[in-house]
């Protein structure tokens, strides 16, 4: 039996109890290649079977494994094979119209599926199409709007650009239309909706995390994947040490990380074998809340910046972003998903404070998004921002991505009715923030323009 000294005791007490550390969710990947059918009703009736089959103990060996640690999961989620592809098949000879109606009653089986399991959410209502698109990827983006506003689980993801391809910028302006028009669908809860849709660069295959989960083409048949958290302990850590310098400082962040991790990891492997699953992967990102205290802008001022967006903050994210992913290979040999540090704006309290002290615009969100891994998240804009600025946006967020090699997403909310300066609920994990301004200047030619923003050179290796 190992011997654990009083301090290794009261500091994991500690990192629980006073630091809210805690596993931020266990996703269940799952394949659903073999439901592929001809018959929409056949194929809808196989995905339910198989997702209630398969994710049917994962909430209560999830909750058994809570118990026996001691350590809170807060989210039990599925993800599923990105819908687009198991459609194709049944989508031959049918009009535009009914692959909508089609599309929409297959997120209506999941979502049922997910309610059957009690899962938080379903992700996988996806197409990936950096390079262009099929008619089951049309039908899938052009269902989105209809898909996740009648739905209270399903999660959906699409993929236009990438490193090796660059950016789809068809697909950011049709990803444009469809988020104004969810949020319209939605209007009625601050247009909510979109809070349960990305649009990616470089979308990881084995994310835990929602709304840009799916299980990829390189997954097993199913895989458990965990997702870290504790911005509260390391702002804790780092409001402790307030004369170190930087170096000092990123080594600190880094141990802290490599403790968050090992938790991590051992409460992911012990309910994948009680599943009878594979183990996946270890997400390292630190992903804050709402709650006071367990926040990415908190630890960005408790290294001495006075509000966060200030100048330095960059450099601070850079500095937390590398030392987490350091500390965390250290501790697991299954790094995957984004593995950074999350900045959603309504999500994290003292991003929210930092927006309405003026000390966080979306440009300087944008400009933090090079050096961490979720990119523009959980942003509420004015809701009479036009589609052609929400395409713009998210092109301009694509490019980072697909210049720096790296994952990023746009989770941007135009709320209906909403200006700049006003404040807006959306409830839970998904907090509140005031809506952000967006410059008044039109894209409106630049994002009509079409085609494929060639990849960068530096793509070209090997």
């Amino acid at each position: 039996m190992p011997v654990f000294s009083p301090d290794e005791v009261v500091e994991t007490f500690e990192m629980i109890s006073l630091s809210h550390l805690n596993v931020r969710a266990v996703t269940l990947g799952i394949n659903l290649l073999d439901c592929i059918s001809p018959d929409f009703d056949d194929m809808a009736s196989k995905v339910k079977e198989k997702v209630t089959k398969v994710a049917g103990r994962l909430v209560s060996e999830a909750e058994a494994v809570e118990n026996r640690y001691g350590v809170p999961i807060v989210n039990k989620r599925l993800a599923v094979t990105p819908v687009a592809l198991l459609v194709e098949s049944a989508l031959s000879g049918v009009s535009d119209k009914e692959a909508k109606r089609l599309c929409v009653k297959l997120a209506e089986a999941l979502d049922e599926s997910a309610m059957k399991v009690s899962v938080d959410y379903i992700g996988g209502y996806s197409a990936l199409v950096h390079k262009g698109w099929t008619k089951g990827d049309l039908a899938i983006i052009e269902s989105i709007p209809d898909a996740l506003s009648s739905t209270e689980r399903v999660c959906s993801c699409v993929n236009i650009a990438d490193t090796k391809t660059g950016i789809n910028t068809d697909a950011a302006l049709k990803m444009g239309h469809a988020i104004k028009d969810l949020a319209r669908k939605t209007a009625g809860r601050n247009g909510v909706g979109c809070a349960k849709l990305v649009t990616f660069a470089n979308s990881p295959e084995d994310n835990p995390f929602m709304p840009a989960a799916y299980h990829g083409l390189g997954e097993p048949e199913s895989a458990l994947h965990v997702a870290i958290s504790g911005p509260g302990v390391v702002r804790a850590v780092v409001e402790k040490n307030k004369d170190l310098d930087f170096r000092a400082l990123a080594e600190l962040v880094k141990r802290t990380a490599f403790k968050i991790t090992r938790v991590g990891e051992l409460i992911g492997r012990e309910t994948a074998q009680r599943l009878g699953v594979s183990f996946g992967i270890v997400d390292l990102s630190l992903a804050p809340t709402p709650e006071k205290g367990d926040s990415i802008a908190n630890i960005i001022e408790a290294m001495g910046i006075e509000s966060c967006g200030a100048p330095g903050s960059t450099a601070a994210l850079a500095l937390l972003t590398d030392a987490v992913k350091k500390g965390g290979s250290m501790a697991t040999s299954f790094v995957g998903g984004l593995s950074g540090a999350f900045i959603p704006l309504s999500e994290d309290a003292g991003m929210v404070d930092a927006a309405e002290a003026g000390s966080l615009s979306l440009e300087k969100l944008e400009a933090m998004t090079s050096v961490c891994s979720s990119g523009l998240d959980m942003i509420p804009i004015p809701g009479d921002t036009s589609a052609e600025t929400v395409a713009s946006i998210i092109m301009d967020e694509m490019a980072i991505g697909v210049v720096n090699n790296k994952p990023v997403g746009v989770r941007i909310i135009p709320v209906p009715g909403k200006k700049a300066g006003d404040r807006v609920e959306f409830g839970g994990l998904l907090g509140s923030s005031i809506v952000m301004p967006v410059k008044n200047f039109s894209s409106k030619v630049f994002a009509r323009r079409g085609g494929q923003i060639p990849s960068p050179a530096s793509s070209l290796r090997g």
